[in-house]
């Protein structure tokens, strides 16, 4: 997928060693992987995306850095102005939950902050609770219909999904000491309720529904 005069992503790659050829390859795989059949786990897309090339799943695998570099890129190539209209209204449901869901601080990670969401991309918000209890107790009171992600191991924060017209959206739930201890490896931009609204603020034409929240 590399493109000359692609606001230098590609180049980017060439800071991550000797493999950078190899590893950008994998990259660009694991990237339509992850948007054209929406797979969500990164780690599997990295080692599909190997196999696909015919190499080593142990080769020079990229980074989550990486891959986002090529998600980034691939929608710059091929998302066009659906990707674009696909992506402001993602954003725009992301505004209306965070407004809903304020008292938890929430935070807009993932794809639909940075911009390289697709179709397949859930809406992700941090947010920060003494117990996800308390977040279920909001929703029920407010009769939203959830379910409980999986846990990927007994230490891992809660996660609440959400079904709604524009896609999923992900609640992730910490408490306060465990939001500033947190890694912020593969997350790249994180938007507060402020954050967002000015970016949505700042292209009032852009296709998408009024950010108002009707409930």
């Amino acid at each position: 997928m590399r493109r000359r005069g692609s606001s230098g992503r590609a180049d980017a790659f060439a800071r991550f060693g000797p493999d950078e050829q190899t590893r950008e390859r994998i990259a660009q795989g694991a990237a339509r992987l992850i948007l054209e059949h929406g797979v969500t786990d990164w780690q599997h897309a990295k080692r599909k995306a190997a196999r696909q090339l015919a190499l080593s799943e142990s080769a020079a695998l990229p980074g989550d850095d990486e891959v986002e570099l090529a998600l980034a890129e691939y929608q710059e190539l091929f998302g066009g102005p659906e990707q674009a209209r696909s992506l402001r209204a993602q954003r725009e449901e992301a505004l209306l939950w965070m407004r809903r869901l304020r008292e938890f601080a929430p935070t807009l990670v993932g794809g639909v902050a940075a911009g390289w969401a697709g179709e397949h991309s859930d809406i992700r918000l941090d947010l920060i609770a003494d117990d996800q209890k308390a977040v279920e107790l909001v929703l029920i009171n407010r009769e939203v219909p959830y379910r409980v992600g999986p846990m990927g191991s007994p230490s891992a924060p809660a996660v609440l999904c959400i079904d709604t017209e524009r896609g999923g959206v992900r609640l992730t739930v910490r408490d306060e000491r465990a939001a500033r201890q947190r890694p912020h490896r593969g997350d790249g931009l994180r938007l507060d309720l402020a954050a967002l609204t000015r970016l949505l603020e700042s292209s009032p034409d852009a296709p998408g529904a009024e950010l108002d929240d009707p409930a």
